[in-house]
């Protein structure tokens, strides 16, 4: 009986952790608007105001800049408090700042509710994704991809009917509208979000390197190999977000931007299409990539997927004037980009543990924030060297970093978790640093 009872138990885990990781994708969603549908509003906005659309995009940038470099403080707030009061928190605010934007009539008040907006959308992010690492200890790749898969998701099923809102009933009205619904909805799932009860256990998948030790964040940023990770992050974020921010202004240097192609029997601006295109590879690499590594492993993965982006931004220099070519190798591209936002979440929870892995996580997401901040030099590259430069830059920052992940991160990598991970070691760090996993493990 007991066999039985345990038996239905794990199964009944199993299903419940699944249950939390489509919380976290709707949740997820649901703020991903707050970044993604933000490009509809600012012509409306300066239309009205006449503020200039230097200074509304200075909001996103600020929108940006605190969701990135808060998430930290969020991650150590999920793993100290659970989920639940976070992810609520972050309604709140992601709500709060939409209904701010409806009401402003100063650049000031702009900037405010970008604030509030990006602390919102930081509490969600990370926490969402903190939680899925440590409810798939054994599928952190593939739970961690299904996560952040979801902010793409949500703005690709509601910017029809926010663009729709804002030519039937104006910008504020859907700014208040969108920010009270995103909100109501974010609260209530909040109230079913639960971290799992931890439970000493045996390495649940052993084809990956994975540490027996949990580490805080001010422990892990003291290690070597956090920052070898780091430095991976930025250099292929800021290789991807250098040629994909510029993807726009390329399309209209070479006279592209305007073609009409027919695609699915739908006739669209070549630049549209592309975008499309590329967003819905975008989102779709996220859970594929993750599933990949957590079977081939996660270095690997990033040598064939990064050295792969760095062959498409060639690839796109090279044959980017053919049109068919030019958003072939643009979805390429954002193919092999996307899914830094599922293997570095789950390489960070592998080398540094479960037990911080929201605030652990949240601390390498700066990564994102960091690269943002070399996105400027396309435009400087651009300038003395033309297009071309740009994607040779991109190309052998994002090579050197596939070569690095392969053959410096992935030795270090597993002699730094083999030592640590012996008895004497273990044991030296304490029994609180022993890692600790999901009782759930059945399906």
């Amino acid at each position: 009986m007991d066999e039985i009872t345990q038996q239905a138990s794990a199964r009944a885990a199993g299903a419940n952790r699944w249950c939390q990781l489509i919380i976290g994708m709707v949740c997820m969603a649901l703020v991903a608007n707050l970044q993604y549908a933000w490009t509809l509003f600012v012509t409306p906005m300066n239309t009205k105001h006449h503020w200039g659309e230097a200074s509304i995009q200075l909001a996103f940038s600020i929108f940006i800049l605190t969701e990135t470099w808060l998430v930290p403080i969020e991650g150590w707030l999920v793993d100290k408090f659970g989920p639940r009061p976070v992810v609520a928190g972050g309604a709140i605010c992601a709500g709060l700042a939409w209904v701010l934007d409806s009401y402003a009539t100063s650049l000031s008040q702009l900037y405010i509710a970008a604030v509030i907006a990006g602390v919102g959308a930081g509490c969600v992010y990370g926490t969402c994704v903190g939680n899925a690492l440590k409810w798939f200890p054994d599928r952190r790749g593939l739970a961690a991809g299904l996560t952040a898969a979801g902010f793409g998701a949500g703005a690709a099923v509601t910017v029809i009917p926010i663009a729709g809102m804002i030519v039937r009933s104006g910008y504020e009205q859907a700014f208040f509208v969108f920010g009270i619904v995103q909100g109501v909805g974010m609260l209530g799932l909040a109230m079913f979000l639960k971290k799992p009860a931890p439970r000493p256990a045996a390495i649940p998948n052993r084809k990956l390197a994975m540490t027996k030790v949990d580490y805080t964040p001010a422990q892990m940023i003291k290690t070597p190999v956090f920052w070898v990770i780091y430095v991976c992050f930025v250099a292929v974020a800021a290789g991807g977000l250098m040629a994909t921010a510029q993807i726009g202004p390329i399309a209209k240097d070479w006279g592209l931007a305007r073609i009409p192609m027919t695609i699915f029997g739908m006739t669209l601006p070549l630049l549209t299409a592309t975008l499309s295109i590329d967003n819905i590879c975008n989102g779709f690499t996220r859970p594929l990539c993750g599933f990949v590594s957590d079977k081939i492993g996660r270095e690997n993965t990033m040598f064939i997927i990064f050295i792969g982006e760095g062959l498409a931004l060639l690839g796109l220099m090279q044959y980017g004037s053919n049109p068919y070519a030019f958003m072939t190798f643009a979805a390429l591209i954002f193919l092999f980009w996307g899914e830094i936002f599922s293997i570095f979440p789950a390489i960070c929870a592998d080398t540094f543990g479960s037990k911080y892995a929201a605030a652990n996580a949240g601390t390498l997401y700066t990564a994102k924030g960091t690269a943002s901040l070399l996105v400027p030099l396309a435009s400087v590259l651009s300038a003395t060297g033309g297009w071309n430069l740009v994607f040779i830059v991109s190309a052998v920052v994002t090579i050197a970093a596939a070569v690095s992940a392969k053959f410096i991160l992935a030795p270090m990598r597993s002699r730094w978790i083999g030592a640590h991970n012996q008895p004497a070691a273990i044991n030296a760090n304490g029994p609180s640093r022993i890692s600790h996993w999901p009782e759930q493990t059945g399906e």
